[in-house]
């Protein structure tokens, strides 16, 4: 959870519930005027808070902030994260091989997995896939939906390091000449049991090999304490 300065957060938390309201009526906590203007005025600087005809209301970049909030402990709820996991496949003389990437980035420095993203503001899933294959391996192919993967990684001492929601697609009829080497990493093809020998494995890469193999989606939930990060 993200500090918030607890007046402003309890002016917000007012107005969520007002569709307009007095100056008066927002001072829940019972703050001197003086100090409360202040607060009032700093919200309305940054833009987070309106005023029309002597009444206060959430600016629409106000609303999104505001629900963000938690209202019972007023502060910034931390949201789990929402990415794309992309598992490529090719046949090479009857042999299925995988496209793995070595990371060269924090966290997780040098370990080895699928090629992976953020999805941006306003970007579909699968766009964000695409996208991601594009940039990371310079490779355009298929994209099939296979799966659904909530991850939290915790520290060996149980602290919560990331959450992460990855939609994940297996990627075939590629096209392109492969970038081995991008800013963020290194390309190269492995077979399965090449995959699993690989030192500095993401805990989830056994379980994307066998959802590349199913016919139906597959949603897992896994809990992972990892050393890398």
């Amino acid at each position: 959870m993200e500090e918030i300065n607890p007046i402003q957060a309890s002016v917000l938390i007012a107005l969520l519930f007002k569709p307009k309201a007095r100056f008066r009526d927002l001072n829940t906590l019972g703050i001197t005027t003086d100090h409360f203007n202040f607060h009032v005025k700093r919200l309305l600087k940054v833009g987070l808070i309106e005023k029309t005809e002597g009444l206060y209301q959430l600016s629409q970049k106000g609303k999104q902030f505001a629900g963000l909030i938690d209202t019972g402990k007023a502060v910034l709820e931390k949201q789990a994260k929402i990415g794309v996991i992309v598992c490529s496949m090719k046949k090479v003389k009857g042999v299925t091989k995988y496209l793995v990437q070595r990371r060269l980035k924090q966290p997780f420095y040098e370990y080895n997995g699928f090629v992976s993203g953020k999805i941006r503001w306003g970007e579909t899933a699968n766009k964000a896939a695409h996208r991601e294959l594009s940039e990371e391996t310079n490779l355009k192919g298929d994209l099939n939906l296979i799966g659904i993967e909530h991850k939290m990684d915790y520290s060996k001492d149980k602290i919560l390091l990331d959450d992460k929601f990855f939609f994940i697609y297996k990627a075939t009829s590629l096209k392109g000449r492969l970038n081995r080497d991008f800013k963020e990493g290194e390309n190269v093809w492995l077979t399965g049991e090449e995959i699993i020998k690989l030192p500095r494995l993401f805990d989830d890469m056994r379980q994307i090999l066998e959802m590349s193999k199913k016919k139906h989606l597959v949603f897992v939930e896994n809990k992972f304490f990892v050393s890398g990060f």
